[in-house]
């Protein structure tokens, strides 16, 4: 697929239409209630139950909402299921991505108010949430949830615009509750809203194109406060995102988005789950733990494209593991390369949730001196990325997207008692089961882990016997028989 300039997502769908295999469509009706999800489950891959593997995209054209009355609607899922199909939606190979995030880091294009005529044609829907075919995915889940509502909004106090994905459940037909994590800058805008005394408004999108959806995912490493997600959207992208104002609150919309869903960030809470103890299904796996009183956003406008696409994940799963591996992989890049390591390619892994495992691949060493290099890098990634909790390094000639191949470096380049490093009792991410107390006595608090580094380099010294033998291709021109 062809780099296109800031595509919007019926672009994206229209590239993968030139790419046998990689989008199906649904055209028998199926509920929000459990049909979407059970249908994409075998496509959806690990950390989601097996049996399941990477699959296509899939869009559901006729998915019917809970509200008996509400019209039967589109929704996709699995854009971005495989990192090759991520990564040529933005017209280059997941190897390349990462360093071109890292470009548009170092070099963004502000965005810019749509000029009138210019922005897609939109329609007022009522501000009723149960009228949207929101998928819910299993039946301990609190409701339906948004999976991949990026919100927009800006900070009272410092005029910093961010954009994020967020957990969000509908509590009634214009209410959502939302989980922001702490300390992120969305909830740095809602204390200021909140110190000022008013609520914040905000633009939540469902439906965006690949430039735009992707930079929304990027952690603080990558994009710190201060820098704006649209702006790195759109040097990924190649042209200034377009913004348009919002009709029933004072706030900035994306003008190409599927659904735009206006509101205000309440000071009122409410908990999760009134009825049970789960929220719904977490990126690494495991059923999510309802919070017990969230922050609400009171829905004052809906508005849609013309026959709008809602676009959605599966919470475990590819698709998320991709979007937050990509980010993190850049991070990590950008970080090594500050320490001069000779690091050629990060790979995130979707195992980890695109966050708990990253694989390191070296350029070929230069001297003795490199394999303490190696390894010190190693561990500095486990020290400075909190969710980071596995590091396999491994050499230049093992492919990094190849499961087989980095078990086989695993196999054959590893002592387990010279090449693995443990560093007990460090911050980590409290999703992770086994990161609690409960669980291990060699912890100090819940959240906190143990990490690993699985050195499977090959050392300086030992080189030549490590050498990877390729077949000789057949010289096309030499007579048949020699």
């Amino acid at each position: 697929m062809t780099r296109r300039r800031l595509a919007d997502l019926r672009t994206a769908l229209a590239g993968l239409d030139l790419m046998p295999g990689e989008l199906v469509r649904v055209r028998e009706e199926v509920p929000a209630r459990f049909g979407v999800s059970s249908h994409y489950a075998k496509w959806a891959g690990t950390p989601a139950p097996p049996p399941t593997g990477p699959g296509p995209a899939v869009l559901f054209e006729r998915v019917t909402p809970s509200s008996a009355t509400a019209e039967a609607r589109a929704v996709l899922m699995g854009l971005y299921g495989t990192r090759r199909r991520a990564a040529a939606l933005l017209g280059t190979t997941p190897a390349r991505l990462p360093h071109r995030l890292l470009d548009a880091v170092a070099a963004p294009v502000p965005p810019v108010r749509v000029r009138e005529g210019r922005a897609p044609a939109r329609v007022a829907l009522a501000p009723d949430l149960t009228a949207l075919p929101v998928p819910v995915l299993t039946d301990e889940d609190a409701g339906p949830y948004l999976t991949l509502g990026a919100v927009l909004a800006t900070d009272p106090e410092t005029g910093v615009r961010n954009l994020s994905i967020h957990r969000m459940c509908v509590q009634g037909p214009d209410l959502l509750s939302i989980w922001m994590v702490p300390g992120r800058d969305l909830e740095a805008a809602y204390r200021s809203a909140l110190r000022a005394g008013r609520p914040l408004p905000v633009a939540i999108h469902l439906g965006l194109g690949p430039a735009v959806l992707l930079s929304s995912c990027c952690p603080t490493s990558l994009v710190p406060t201060g820098l704006d997600e649209l702006a790195v959207a759109g040097a990924l992208g190649g042209a200034p995102v377009e913004l348009a104002p919002c009709r029933t609150v004072d706030a900035e919309c994306i003008a190409d988005a599927e659904y735009v869903l206006e509101g205000e960030l309440l000071p009122d809470l409410a908990p999760e789950n009134p009825q049970g103890a789960a929220a719904t299904p977490e990126f690494l796996g495991y059923q999510g733990r309802a919070h017990p009183s969230l922050p609400t956003v009171r829905i004052t406008g809906i508005t849609a494209r013309d026959g709008a696409i809602l676009q959605a994940v599966s919470g475990p799963g590819h698709e998320q593991s991709v979007l937050l591996g990509f980010g993190m992989e850049a991070a990590v890049l950008g970080r090594l390369r500050e320490w001069d390591a000779p690091v050629k390619s990060v790979l995130c892994h979707t195992a980890g949730g695109g966050q708990l495992m990253v694989v390191l691949q070296w350029f070929p060493k230069r001297s003795p001196a490199d394999d303490e290099l190696v390894r010190k890098a190693s561990e500095s990634v486990l020290e400075e990325f909190r969710m980071a909790k596995m590091v396999v390094s491994v050499d230049e000639d093992v492919d990094l997207e190849s499961d087989e191949d980095l078990w086989w470096a695993m196999t054959t380049r590893m002592q387990a008692d010279r090449d693995v490093v443990v560093l007990p009792d460090r911050e980590g991410f409290p999703l992770d089961p086994t990161q609690s107390t409960e669980y291990s006595a060699s912890v100090s608090a819940d959240g906190r882990t143990a990490k690993v580094v699985f050195d499977c380099t090959v050392p300086h010294a030992q080189l030549a016997r490590f050498h990877r033998p390729r077949f000789t291709p057949v010289n096309p021109s030499a007579p048949e028989g020699t």
